[in-house]
C-alpha cells in the first residue's frame, strides 16, 4: 500500500458567506448612517407644522427664499453657459497644461468659502484689482445681488465643469468625425451628437452646482454682505435667525433640507429612468 502524503498546499482562509458578509457590513454601516440621519430628524422634530407655516409667512423668510432661488438659478445658468466650453476643452484634452488647469478648477472645491469671499473682494472691491476700473465705469459689485451670484458661481461652478468634462470625455471622437463627414457643422455636431450623448453628466453637474450654490454661506457674507431683501440668502438668514429667532432659523433650515433632498432625489430618479 502506498502511503498517502499530506498535502503541502497552504490552508484556504475562511471566507464568510455572502449573506453573512452582507449582514456584517450592514451592522458596521449603522453608526455612520445614524450620524447622517439623526441630526436631520432632530431638525424636523424641533419645529411643529403650525410653527413652520407661521414663520414661513414672515417677510424675512419669504425674501430669503425668493432671493436664494433667483440667485442660485442665475449662478447655475452662468456656470453652464461659461463652463461648457471649458468642460468640452478639458474633456477633449485641448489644453497644453491640462493638469494645471484641472487643479485650478478643483481649487474652489477645497478652498474655505471665506477665502473665496476675500479673494472676490480683493478683485472686485473698491480697492481691489479691478475695482478702480469698475468704479470709473460706475459699476459697483460688492454688497449687491450680483455679488451673491458671483460668489455662488465661484464656489459651485466647478461641480458642473468637472461633471461635464467627464461626460464629454466619454464620447467616442469617431462619432464627431462621422457627423462632420455627413456635412454637420461644429455647432450641429455639438447640439445633436455631443449634448444628447452626454446629457446625463451635464444634468447631474447642473443639479450639483445648484445644490452647492443654494447652501453657500462664507463667500457670500464676505463679498455680498447680509442685507435682508437684497443679499440675504437662506443660509445667511439662518445665521442671523439663530441669534435672534431660532424658529426662523429652523424654518429656513427645513426648507433648505427639503429643497436639496428633492433636487437630488429627482435627479437620481430621472437619471435612473433614462439609463
Amino acid at each position: 500500500m502506498i502511503p498517502i502524503q499530506p498535502s503541502s498546499a497552504p490552508p484556504v482562509p475562511f471566507a464568510p458567506s455572502k449573506p453573512r458578509l452582507q449582514h456584517m457590513l450592514s451592522l458596521l454601516s449603522l453608526p455612520i448612517l445614524a450620524f447622517f440621519t439623526l441630526p436631520l430628524v432632530a431638525l424636523f422634530l424641533r419645529i411643529t407644522p403650525e410653527e413652520f407655516i407661521t414663520y414661513l409667512n414672515q417677510p424675512q423668510v419669504i425674501q430669503a427664499v425668493l432671493l436664494s432661488l433667483f440667485t442660485t438659478l442665475a449662478a447655475t445658468l452662468v456656470s453652464i453657459l461659461l463652463g461648457t466650453p471649458l468642460a468640452y476643452a478639458m474633456g477633449r484634452g485641448f489644453f497644453r497644461y491640462q493638469r494645471l488647469i484641472d487643479t485650478l478648477i478643483d481649487l474652489p472645491l477645497v478652498l474655505p468659502p471665506a477665502v473665496a469671499g476675500v479673494a472676490l473682494l480683493m478683485t472686485f472691491g473698491r480697492r481691489g484689482l479691478l475695482g478702480g476700473a469698475l468704479d470709473i465705469l460706475g459699476i459697483q459689485i460688492p454688497f449687491t445681488p450680483l455679488a451673491v451670484v458671483m460668489a455662488q458661481t465661484f464656489v459651485a461652478a466647478s461641480f458642473y465643469i468637472k461633471s461635464a468634462a467627464l461626460g464629454f470625455a466619454s464620447i467616442d471622437p469617431e462619432l464627431e468625425q462621422a457627423a462632420g463627414l455627413d456635412g454637420a457643422s461644429n455647432w450641429q455636431t455639438f447640439r445633436f451628437v455631443i449634448v444628447p450623448l452626454s446629457w446625463t453628466a451635464l444634468f447631474s453637474g447642473g443639479v450639483m452646482t445648484w445644490a452647492r450654490a443654494l447652501g453657500e454661506f462664507g463667500a457670500t457674507i464676505i463679498f455680498a454682505g447680509n442685507y435682508p431683501g437684497r443679499t440675504q440668502t437662506m443660509p445667511l438668514a439662518i445665521y442671523i435667525g439663530f441669534e435672534l429667532d431660532l424658529n426662523v432659523a429652523l424654518t429656513l433650515s427645513v426648507i433648505l433640507v427639503g429643497f436639496s433632498f428633492m433636487a437630488l432625489f429627482l435627479a437620481k430618479r430621472i437619471l435612473r429612468v433614462k439609463k
